[in-house]
């Protein structure tokens, strides 16, 4: 990977990965940043290479998830179940389906994050309650120098306020 840090930086352009996260209630802060920063050191990289976190939309009250986001200082972006279902995925799950429309969250949800001619970096992992994966920007947005360009208006990192979960974000452009 010519170009590229062994902190998943592209040599001094900022983070070039998204992190895309499943989860069951309750799941805590700790839990999904111990999953995620496994997942990236098996693959030779740390967590500031994380450019943002994303999950379907029906999981951005989750407490753990949002502040993960938080202490990673990213945003979180979420997608609707009929979009992260339209991505081609490796490890679709029948469980997942069941329980969130949709056969993949985590690893659809980083290809989604991480744009057009994104790559799969590290295929879905799981912990009790959690599921990461990791995606690559493509090379081309990653040298942009944007910290950040998601589908989708990030849902505000930090805690949650109790009642429903946040309404539906709305589409975004790239600046």
């Amino acid at each position: 990977m010519s170009g590229m840090s062994g902190h998943g930086r592209e040599a001094g352009r900022g983070p070039v990965l998204a992190a895309g996260v499943g989860a069951r209630a309750g799941v805590t802060e700790g839990e999904v940043l111990a999953l995620l920063r496994a997942a990236l050191e098996a693959a030779g990289r740390r967590d500031p290479a994380v450019a943002v976190l994303a999950t379907a939309e029906t999981k951005a009250g989750e407490a753990g998830i949002a502040g993960a986001a938080a202490r990673l200082g990213v945003p979180l972006v979420t997608y609707t179940a009929a979009e992260l279902a339209a991505v081609d995925v490796p490890h679709p799950s029948r469980t997942v389906l069941g329980a969130a429309g949709t056969p993949s969250v985590a690893e659809a949800a980083a290809l989604l994050a991480a744009g057009p001619g994104g790559a799969l970096l590290v295929p879905k992992s799981a912990s009790p309650r959690a599921t990461v994966a990791v995606a690559r920007f493509p090379a081309a947005r990653a040298r942009s120098r944007l910290r950040t360009a998601p589908a989708r208006t990030p849902v505000p990192a930090g805690p949650v306020p109790p009642g429903p979960a946040p309404a539906r974000t709305r589409k975004a452009g790239l600046p």
